[in-house]
Order: C-alpha cells, then sequence, then structure tokens
C-alpha cells in the first residue's frame, strides 16, 4: 500500500480500511478530521509521522478495519448498514451506559468529580445522536435512496422538501462535530479510559464501554462523512446535469 504524507486521512482510510484500527490507536481522527493530510494529523496527534507510514506501510489492502470496506456499496447498502449497525448499537448501548453512569456516579462521584461531569456530557450526546439518527432515517437516507434508484433507472429524482441535500449534510456533518467535541471531552476527563486504581468492576465496565462507544462513533461518522455524504452530493451534480440534458 503506497502512502504519502500528502494524502488525506479520509482518502488513506477509505482506500484501506484496515488503516481504521492503526488510526484509532494512534489517536488520529480519520472521521471528522479526514481532510487533514496525514502529516497534518500527525502533527495534530503528536506522533511521528514516519513511523504511522511505516506502520501504514505494512497493513495488507484487503485488510479490513472494524466496519469493512463500503467504498464501492450502493447508497442503499451503506445506508442501511449504518442503521442496522451503528444506530441499533446507539439506542442499545446509551441506555445501558446512562444507566450503568448514574450507578458508578453514586458510587464515586463523591471521591471522583470528574465522573459527574462525564455523565452530563454522555447524556447530551446521546440526546443529540437519538435526534441526528432519527433526521437520517426519516428524511435523508430515504431520499439518497429515491435519488440513486432514479439515477439508475434514467429519470430526475423526486423533489425534496429541502432543496438541494447540502442543507441536510451540512447540518449532519455539524452534528458529527458537536458528538465529536463530546466524546473528545469525555476521553480527556476519564484520563483516556483509564479507571482509578481502586475503581470497582462496575467502574472498569463503564470505562471500557465509553471507549467502545466512541470507537463506534468515528466508524460511523467516517461512513458519512467520508463515504456516504460525499457520494450523495456528487449524485446531485449527476442528477443536475442529467436534468438539464
Amino acid at each position: 500500500m503506497s502512502i504519502t504524507m500528502d494524502q488525506t486521512v479520509r482518502e488513506i482510510a477509505i482506500a484501506n480500511p484496515g488503516s481504521v484500527h492503526a488510526f484509532e490507536a494512534l489517536g488520529i481522527d480519520y472521521c471528522c478530521g479526514g481532510q487533514q493530510s496525514l502529516r497534518d494529523a500527525c502533527q495534530h496527534a503528536n506522533v511521528p509521522l514516519d513511523e504511522v507510514l511505516r506502520l501504514l506501510s505494512t497493513l495488507d489492502e484487503k485488510s479490513s478495519g472494524g466496519d469493512g470496506d463500503w467504498h464501492n456499496s450502493s447508497v442503499r447498502e451503506l445506508a442501511s448498514h449504518i442503521v442496522g449497525r451503528h444506530h441499533e448499537y446507539v439506542r442499545r448501548e446509551s441506555p445501558r451506559l446512562i444507566s450503568l453512569l448514574a450507578k458508578v456516579v453514586d458510587r464515586h462521584g463523591a471521591s471522583h468529580q470528574e465522573l459527574k461531569s462525564i455523565q452530563e456530557l454522555f447524556g447530551a450526546m446521546a440526546d443529540e445522536l437519538s435526534i441526528h439518527m432519527m433526521k437520517e432515517e426519516n428524511v435523508l437516507f430515504p431520499y439518497l435512496i429515491r435519488m440513486e434508484a432514479a439515477l439508475e433507472e434514467g429519470r430526475e429524482a423526486p423533489p425534496a422538501m429541502f432543496g438541494s441535500v447540502e442543507v441536510p449534510i451540512s447540518r449532519m456533518l455539524a452534528d458529527h462535530e458537536d458528538a465529536g467535541a463530546l466524546a473528545t471531552q469525555i476521553r480527556n476527563l476519564s484520563q483516556n479510559f483509564r479507571p482509578p486504581d481502586e475503581a470497582c468492576t462496575a467502574y472498569c465496565a463503564l470505562y471500557k464501554g465509553l471507549e467502545e462507544f466512541e470507537r463506534d462513533l468515528h466508524q460511523h461518522v467516517h461512513l458519512e462523512n467520508n463515504i456516504l455524504f460525499p457520494r450523495a452530493l456528487d449524485m446531485e451534480r449527476r442528477e443536475g446535469s442529467y436534468a438539464r440534458k
């Protein structure tokens, strides 16, 4: 796999899904920050560029990250995957982690003041993601699927209530930025999800769950920011060209 320091992190993650695991381990933002060059991303994450290039060069181009290779899938397939895997994950894990946070805060909050802040931040993130997913499932994704079908059949896409797809996509991107910022605050407050030495089983389970939630969020946002949304904008441009013929 030939990689240069001037390639964007997005390009690398799309071309080789296996790089996602490396980016996660190195703390390199490949989802919201995917437009950065690898050089800039390494500088921001404070990791040596040479070591990252060497690590990425050892990856098999056919290796898969935690979410597979969706670069050549249809919009319908990708949207279905996002909903079935990532949206359902959020819906399943959010109540569990909120309940676990309440238990750990009750037991350890007095001696670990950061737990209350983590509880508030995660609650805000869960609420925001719930609304975000509902908009995608009820409005944006169904329209993108209809647009794809229209292009495949050589006809114009149906009119959209929101005008250009740039409008809802810009809102989804802003939601991703907000969720990412909340997740980063949680990571910082938890000392990179490292429980204190005296932590009980529930405390350790909480931090493990929060770390897994962050990892899933990164993969979720990567699929939308770097693959689905650019494809949607390209479809709209192609559909516009078709309509003008």
